[in-house]
């Protein structure tokens, strides 16, 4: 139950932020001004993965003919141009207020640049919801484990019983390191069937995560 957690982590992108159409668009715009064929949205969601080299890999981006540091750079140059193109999931701030309001307190942690998550968590006017905002200090979105923990020791002096929810198996990866509890959405970057080998609730939208979890 919600109410028996001190503090609740959230994932941005794919969680709170519904930027997957844009993402998959991204790496087809990449994949096909390459000639590679593009990717449908089911492929995108049964490959994509932390670090982020990999899915490229999967995609079929071969990283003899060009860097990953090129693509990361083109494919982030892309969707900062688009970024305000995306909205919050349906019900997204209704959740958080939610959550607020029981006097549980919210952090975000991200593989979403800081400074850029910063700017965009103040475009849609969630800042209000949370103490600490956490994102990576470079573009390329390898792991959050590392910035998880750093988050913890923000934490640790006077929080227990930590939630994260998040959309990825990494989001369960770095719950299981942090020592936090893990919910997972189905509606974001990875497939239902890749969340469910996690053994931990997987959700269909955050509505239920008031439904199934008050």
């Amino acid at each position: 139950m919600i109410k028996n957690y001190h503090h609740i982590i959230w994932d941005w992108n794919g969680t709170l932020l519904n930027d997957v159409s844009i993402c998959s668009e991204i790496i087809n715009c990449i994949l096909t001004k390459r000639n590679l064929k593009p990717i449908s949205m089911t492929d995108y969601k049964n490959i994509f993965t932390f670090p982020v080299k990999e899915y490229y890999e999967k995609a079929g981006l071969d990283f003899s003919a060009y860097s990953f540091e090129e693509l990361g750079l083109e494919w982030i140059t892309k969707y900062e141009s688009l970024k305000f193109e995306t909205k919050l999931f349906p019900d997204a701030e209704v959740v958080l207020n939610y959550i607020r309001d029981m006097g549980i307190s919210q952090s975000i942690l991200s593989a979403y640049s800081h400074h850029t998550l910063l700017e965009i968590v103040k475009h849609f006017g969630v800042e209000k919801y949370f103490l600490y905002l956490f994102g990576l200090d470079n573009i390329y979105a390898a792991s959050k484990i590392d910035l998880g923990k750093k988050l913890m020791e923000k934490l640790q002096v006077d929080f227990k019983n930590i939630l994260l929810i998040g959309d990825t198996i990494h989001d369960f990866d770095v719950a299981k390191e942090i020592g936090a509890d893990c919910i997972l959405i189905s509606n974001g970057h990875q497939s239902k069937d890749r969340l469910l080998t996690c053994n931990v609730p997987v959700l269909d939208s955050l509505k239920d995560l008031v439904k199934k979890w008050d």
